[in-house]
């Protein structure tokens, strides 16, 4: 089930001067590259929630923590604290010389930066893009289609091997059912195919309607695209059974996003065998 990615505290210390401006230096050395890194084209934002959350990371929250409560989501991220700063080609070196790997990282796009007392603390992020509402029907199709191409090929998950299976059919009341415990799940930060009621999943299908025979269903917390949590799930060899499973029929996809929960995006894919 994939989440997104948070890397460790670093810390390193200078004797203290001024620097113009900290986040310049940072895409100065981005540009240029470092180490084995050639120069980045995409320079780092600063980010009035993200700097927050570099505020909250001096008051002692982890960086997760930090993230959460200053209202940013991040897919990757990852912090650095100075004890102390001074010229820029000082702090350059160093950011070279200690902290290439996470000033250039690809996917980051943001930065935050929050100063006190000669001290500072930076974050630096990949934001978490979700998916579009209006685009739920597109994004369910999409995973159909992938969970179709898998079945078509077959495949191994873990020890058991599956030969190619007949293509699934969306339905409605699986849909409606995958959404409300998305929705659920967000609404407590929890990862479950246990309702806030006690449900299970045959439970909450039976709910919505569907009058089935079998009843599989995958969850899934922080991926933010079809290919990807597909990709998850196929490599989880419990997921990718419920996929390649030939007594199963009907299938749907539906994600809920909720900015206040812990993983922001939240996802059920349920599989039917109708009486």
């Amino acid at each position: 089930m994939a989440r997104w990615l948070i890397l460790a505290l670093a810390t390193l210390s200078f004797s203290p001067c001024a620097v113009a401006d900290i986040a310049d230096v940072v895409n100065a050395v981005r540009a240029e590259g470092c180490g084995s890194h050639r120069g980045r084209k995409v320079l780092l934002k600063e980010q009035r929630s993200l700097s927050a959350a570099a505020r909250r990371l001096a008051r002692g929250d982890s960086l997760e923590r930090a993230l959460i409560n200053a209202g940013y989501r991040a897919r990757h991220s990852a912090s650095l604290n100075f004890g102390g700063y001074t010229r820029d080609e000082v702090l350059a070196g160093a950011l070279r010389s200690q902290f290439c790997a996470q000033v250039m990282e690809p996917t980051f796009r943001d930065i935050g930066i929050y100063e006190k007392d000669g001290q500072v603390w930076m974050i630096i992020a990949e934001p978490l893009a979700a998916p579009a509402t209006q685009d739920a029907a597109k994004v369910a199709q999409r995973v159909l289609d992938l969970a179709n191409a898998a079945r078509a090929r077959g495949a191994k998950c873990g020890s058991t091997s599956y030969g190619p299976a007949k293509p699934l059919v969306l339905n409605d009341l699986l849909a409606k059912a995958s959404l409300d415990h998305s929705r659920d799940m967000a609404s407590r930060s929890v990862l479950s195919h246990e309702g806030r009621d006690g449900s299970s999943p045959a439970d909450r299908a039976g709910r919505a309607g569907y009058k089935w025979r079998i009843v599989g269903e995958n969850v899934a917390s922080g991926p933010s695209t079809a290919d990807e949590v597909m990709r998850g799930w196929l490599a989880s060899p419990h997921h990718c059974s419920n996929i390649m499973d030939p007594r199963f029929t009907e299938m749907a996809t539906a994600f809920y996003v909720d900015k206040k929960s812990t993983s922001v995006i939240y996802w059920t894919q349920l599989f039917g065998l109708p009486r």
